[in-house]
């Protein structure tokens, strides 16, 4: 809000303003003088002062850009969103329309090209009028409105709005201060460089700032473009915004249109034939308002949230938060991440397919990462961003942490329990360590108490599988459990891993030193969605994926087994360039092996498995007739988080469904989605289907080989039948 400034009222106020008016005029005729005949500042010692006095006030003035729209967009240039203070979108005056310039030239300031800042007749002009006439009647030349709307934009850029002095707020030091700038200004810059300057900074609507945004908002096209009376119509609107709005008052719009017309006839800038024409054309309006933020993004508005919070977290944007938040708001930055606008339409069909806004607010995500460079290609997710009565709702990301490693907000759900999905790792220590993948283990174990000998070389395993120790105090749990009756016998590892047999994991375990599974976790950048601690591999819970982990975490540690055991961090940002096309840091892609490529490929033959014959098989995805997937089958105690997480060499994507707001508390179990009802839900029922059609779409478009097999070794002799 403008600052407010008290005003004397009545005759003295009236006298007030002829006063200053009168010694504004003054001082601009020996300004004038001044300037234009030098000997006559010298002829008398009144003149002199007065220059002398003029020349104290102050010059300086830095003309920055004014504050621009940032654009955020996807790698292959589709706009995702934009953020701004002010709609504005800055352009060179060659790609202005002649009739805009002429136009507000012919209104605004006709001596423009005559003067050199101020126009002594101008202000005589105004002071007659307001004294014989009652007029409010301004004197301000194009320059100085332009050095008026400088000033203020930088208190605005200074989060200074309070010192906001609008047109009607000015006294008289204001109106010398502001002669005396607009001179200084002519003195530094061309007629040119000023109208440009000018008519990109100039207020036309609260969602519209300069021509060209003025020229999207109310006529959808561009300022090149405007025509002669869409020209007259805009350039009418500066001296009033509000009152010649033609959404708001189109009668006095159009009247104030054909005076601006007038105008351009009678400084010869049009001909009678264009006037007449142009006077007899219907204002034709095509309102388009910008949008602003990502509750309005045309895609991906939980990626655009994420794409944010990156910007205002990072110090490389800025010292503090404060001015990071200028920088996105009013920098004109242009944004490129790694989003491919393909796979976004792809993932958000598909999560809307899956649920929707369903009246239980069951949550449904996907995110795809490409191995080997960390890109984020897609984020979905069922909600709408922009609360809607009857929609399902919400501004928390489901796929991103809580927060990012520092401790700054992400705005994320902060992950789900993995279940399943979490054997992997402990399957690729069990290979790491050199043990054959086809060897037998003892599956029908379900017992193992407080105390038992598991193997440590580097902290204390916890918690324990024993009825006989059943006290949740002390960590134990009811007797180890299968999803199914029949798999508590001796197996081979792998048979154990694609048909996600609980007992088979941990009878791995048993061989396996709990600091090696440890290392596997942290190598694949797995970590505590809501915290960001590492996940205690030691707690027993954690082979089952008792810990919350994000989706897009998930994805980026099967992609460092498609990707042969190389780990690359996440990354969201391509490129930042600002307003003048200065490139600006973006957090660069890092990478390190992290798993033994043998390792990898070990795991990916038997994740191929899991589709064709184990606990995807009932997915039945048509993608294996394109390219080669692994994957892997999740879903946690309650079933309340149900998983599928999957990968070919070319793309890897984790697919989410069940109770995403209200910590999974809910129980999957006797539920009804999409008019289906589930005794109990499974991450191959819901979680799969959607992994699976969505990767059917995409995944030909980031070309796959197959996976390379797992050195003979590996395999072992004579390997024992299931």
């Amino acid at each position: 809000m403008a600052k407010k400034r008290k005003r004397r009222r009545g005759f003295g106020a009236a006298l007030g303003r002829f006063l200053g008016f009168l010694a504004a005029s003054v001082m601009c005729g020996v300004l004038a003088a001044s300037l234009v005949v030098p000997a006559v500042a010298a002829a008398g010692f009144g003149v002199s002062s007065s220059i002398g006095f003029f020349e104290k006030l102050p010059e300086e003035l830095t003309v920055q850009p004014p504050s621009q729209s940032t654009k955020v967009l996807t790698a292959d240039g589709q706009p995702i969103a934009t953020f701004y203070a002010e709609n504005r979108v800055r352009i060179p005056l060659d790609q202005m329309s002649p009739y805009i310039k002429d136009a507000v030239i012919a209104i605004e300031d006709s001596r423009f090209y005559e003067h050199a800042g101020i126009d002594p007749q101008g202000i005589v002009r105004a002071v007659v009028s307001n004294l014989s006439k009652g007029d409010k009647q301004g004197a301000s030349t194009i320059t100085q409105q332009y050095v008026t709307n400088v000033i203020n934009e930088a208190r605005l850029s200074q989060d200074r709005p309070d010192e906001v002095i609008l047109s009607g707020q000015k006294d008289v030091g204001d109106k010398l201060r502001e002669m005396k700038l607009a001179i200084a200004l002519e003195k530094k810059f061309s007629k040119e460089q000023i109208l440009e300057g000018y008519l990109n900074i100039v207020f036309f609507n609260s969602d519209a700032y300069g021509v060209e945004a003025a020229a999207r908002y109310f006529f959808s096209t561009t300022a090149k473009d405007l025509t002669l009376p869409q020209a007259a119509l805009l350039a009418g609107l500066v001296n009033s915004p509000t009152f010649y709005n033609p959404a708001l008052n189109p009668d006095k719009s159009i009247v104030r249109r054909d005076q601006v017309l007038g105008e351009m006839l009678r400084i010869d800038k049009i001909t009678q034939a264009q006037h007449d024409e142009a006077v007899a054309t219907p204002v034709e309006l095509k309102i388009n308002p910008e949008r602003q933020g990502c509750a309005n993004a045309t895609m991906a508005p939980y990626f655009c949230d994420y794409i944010s919070h990156l910007i205002l977290n990072d110090p490389a944007y800025g010292p503090n938060e404060a001015e990071r938040q200028r920088k996105l708001y009013r920098g004109g930055l242009t944004i490129v991440t790694t989003l491919d606008s393909r796979l976004q339409a792809a993932a958000q069909t598909q999560v809307d397919g899956t649920a929707g806004p369903n009246p239980d607010r069951w949550g449904a995500a996907l995110v795809s990462v490409q191995p080997g460079t960390g890109k984020i290609l897609a984020m979905a997710q069922n909600t709408v961003f922009l609360p809607e009565p009857g929609k399902f709702d919400t501004h928390l990301n489901f796929n991103v942490d809580a927060k990012d490693p520092q401790g700054n907000n992400l705005n994320g759900a902060g992950g789900f329990q993995t279940g399943s999905t979490m054997k992997p790792f402990t399957f690729a220590q069990w290979l790491n360590e050199g043990k054959p993948l086809t060897a037998e283990v003892d599956a029908s174990r379900r017992v193992y108490p407080l105390g038992f000998p598991w193997k440590s070389t580097c902290g204390k395993v916890l918690g324990a599988y024993s009825t006989a120790q059943n006290n949740p105090e002390l960590g134990a749990a009811d007797d180890l459990q299968n999803a199914e009756e029949g798999f508590y016998r001796k197996m081979p590892i792998n048979y154990g891993l694609y048909n996600s047999i609980n007992t088979a994991t941990f009878a791995s375990a048993t061989q396996l030193d709990f600091c090696g599974i440890q290392k596997m976790v942290d190598a694949v950048g797995l970590h505590n969605g809501l915290d960001g601690s590492p996940i205690n591999m030691h707690q027993l819970g954690n082979l089952l994926g008792a810990t919350n982990v994000a989706p897009l975490h998930m994805a980026n540690a099967f992609a460092t087994f498609a990707n042969d055991g190389r780990f690359c961090t996440p990354v969201a940002l391509v490129d930042v360039t600002d307003a003048n096309g200065g490139k600006l840091p973006v957090p660069p892609v890092q990478c390190r092996d992290a798993v033994k490529p043998e390792v990898a490929r070990g795991v990916n033959s038997v994740l191929q498995d899991v589709m064709k014959v184990g606990s995807g098989v009932w997915i039945n995805p048509k993608v294996h007739d394109k390219v080669p997937v692994a994957a892997k089958t999740g879903t946690s105690n309650n079933n309340g988080a149900t998983w599928v997480v999957g990968h070919t060499t070319g793309l890897a994507t984790a697919s989410f469904f069940g109770d995403a707001l209200e910590g999974q508390k809910r129980a999957g179990q006797n539920v009804t989605i999409n008019g289906t009802f589930y005794p109990r839900l499974d991450g191959f029922m819901i979680a799969g289907p959607q992994w699976a059609n969505y990767m059917v779409n995409v995944a030909p478009l980031y070309p796959a080989a197959p996976f390379p097999g797992p050195p003979p070794s590996m395999i072992g002799p004579n390997p024992p039948k299931p």
